[in-house]
């Protein structure tokens, strides 16, 4: 990454930078994708195991992956102030706590998991699948938070290839290893909706192995020698990284955590609702990876311009991102008005689920206009390690105003279902507005102290 002194140079630079994140954010979601479709494939109870399975460890593993994510920041900001020398130490630092982290979920994990499944009421072939699968993924949670951690050393780099270029290449090792394990080839048993579990804990090994391989070999990064040195554990490093990492990780586990809330509480309504709604929620988290991608681009480009004091091309960075992220939510969100019986269509021939699927995908529109506006912002409040009022409006907007909200228009109403939507949508857009009014004070307070 270099500075920049244009609006064009910033462009150009910072579609440099989204374009690879979004190719690896595609690539991440479809590894999940595909060990649901290629488990359909055995029975149905493998798909529900590995469903229920998947639903259980994705907040999990998001909220405690955005907890490390904090090392961006703190990298791109290393990096702007010319402090190259220290970003070993904090890099390093980080993979200690992803370590700590995994095995903290593993001690855990082996005490709740059991009793979780126990009171879901779940057929008890689905309970077994989704407990075997959740054990066999287990075995790579030690290396999917080390990878997480240099992964974000990387992008803080604003080497977003090198991480596109590795999830790439880790999709047909992880649909070779589902065909493996899966459906028992070349020798192995036949593992059903399990095999999945192996299949996806193996690819995070690779995954590992292979991003070791890039840093200690190719430049840039061969030249930070992270690995030159085995430093102790430092916990005012742990301290600094968790004060940052843990309102991001929070601030995503409410945002994900609420879908499944909302999931639950869909389960009073019958069986074709309960498949239209999500349908139409997988499809508005596809769409979220464009704002979420360029959220996490500006926290690079922020994180680097607050970094080197240059305020100025920190702010210059914010707005470009934001109208990218709501220029681009327009333009979806017109293609899924007149394309959305479509789009149905791909996930189900069902009359009925189709004809609702359609009218939960217009609901989604706005759903995801919300969400092109309030996920740029969080990524600049990141850049510039301003964390906690992301925190603490994922906190009101879903928990306080969109669930409340949604479940009075639901069981009030006529709306019935729709009434989650719409809450959610409400709290989602005031929380925009919040995060807007905060970047603001933030970019203010920066200028008077560049002015000072």
């Amino acid at each position: 990454m270099k500075q920049t002194f244009t609006k064009q140079e910033k462009v150009k630079q910072f579609l440099i930078i989204l374009v690879p994140i979004l190719i690896t954010q595609l690539g991440m979601f479809s590894m999940n994708f595909f060990d649901t479709m290629m488990s359909s494939r055995v029975s149905a109870n493998n798909l529900a195991g590995v469903a229920i399975g998947s639903s259980l460890w994705m907040p999990v593993f998001t909220g405690l992956s955005g907890i490390l994510m904090g090392i961006t920041p703190i990298v791109a900001q290393l990096i702007g102030a010319n402090n190259r020398k220290n970003v070993p130490f904090s890099v390093v630092q980080g993979m200690y706590v992803g370590v700590f982290m995994s095995l903290l979920i593993l001690i855990i994990g082996s005490f709740v998991l059991q009793p979780i499944l126990d009171k879901m009421s779940l057929d008890p072939t689905v309970a077994l699948i989704a407990r075997d699968y959740l054990i066999a993924l287990s075995i790579g949670i030690v290396p999917l938070f080390i990878y997480t951690v240099l992964r974000n050393f990387i992008d803080a780099l604003g080497q977003t290839r090198t991480t596109m270029f590795i999830t790439l290449l880790s999709l047909p090792i992880n649909v070779l290893l589902n065909y493996v394990f899966i459906f028992g080839k070349l020798g192995v048993p036949q593992f059903g909706g399990v095999g999945a579990g192996y299949a996806t804990a193996i690819t995070y090994w690779c995954l590992l192995i292979i991003t070791l391989w890039i840093i200690v070999r190719r430049e840039p990064f061969s030249s930070y020698r992270i690995f030159k040195r085995l430093y102790t554990v430092s916990l005012s490093t742990w301290k600094e990284l968790l004060l940052i990492g843990v309102p991001i990780g929070l601030a995503i586990f409410f945002e994900t955590s609420i879908f499944a809330a909302v999931t639950l509480l869909m389960s009073a309504y019958d069986t074709i609702t309960i498949a239209a709604h999500q349908v139409a929620i997988n499809f508005a988290s596809f769409l979220y990876m464009i704002p979420l991608s360029i959220s996490i681009a500006l926290t690079i480009v922020v994180g680097f311009e607050a970094g080197a004091k240059r305020f100025k091309d920190a702010r210059e960075y914010s707005y470009i991102g934001i109208t990218m992220a709501i220029g681009i939510s327009f333009l979806c969100a017109a293609w899924l008005y007149f394309f959305r019986t479509e789009v149905a269509t791909m996930y189900t021939s069902d009359a009925q689920v189709l004809a609702l699927t359609t009218q939960f995908l217009l609901y989604a529109i706005f759903f995801q206009l919300s969400d092109a506006l309030q996920a740029p912002i969080q990524g600049a409040l990141r850049g510039y390690k301003d964390v906690n009022t992301t925190f603490v409006m994922a906190l009101i907007s879903y928990w306080v105003i969109g669930l409340p909200l949604g479940y009075a228009l639901a069981n009030y109403t006529s709306l019935a279902a729709f009434g989650y939507w719409i809450g959610l949508i409400v709290g989602l857009a005031l929380g925009a507005i919040g995060l807007c009014y905060r970047l603001i004070i933030v970019q203010r307070q920066n200028s008077k102290l560049a002015n000072s």
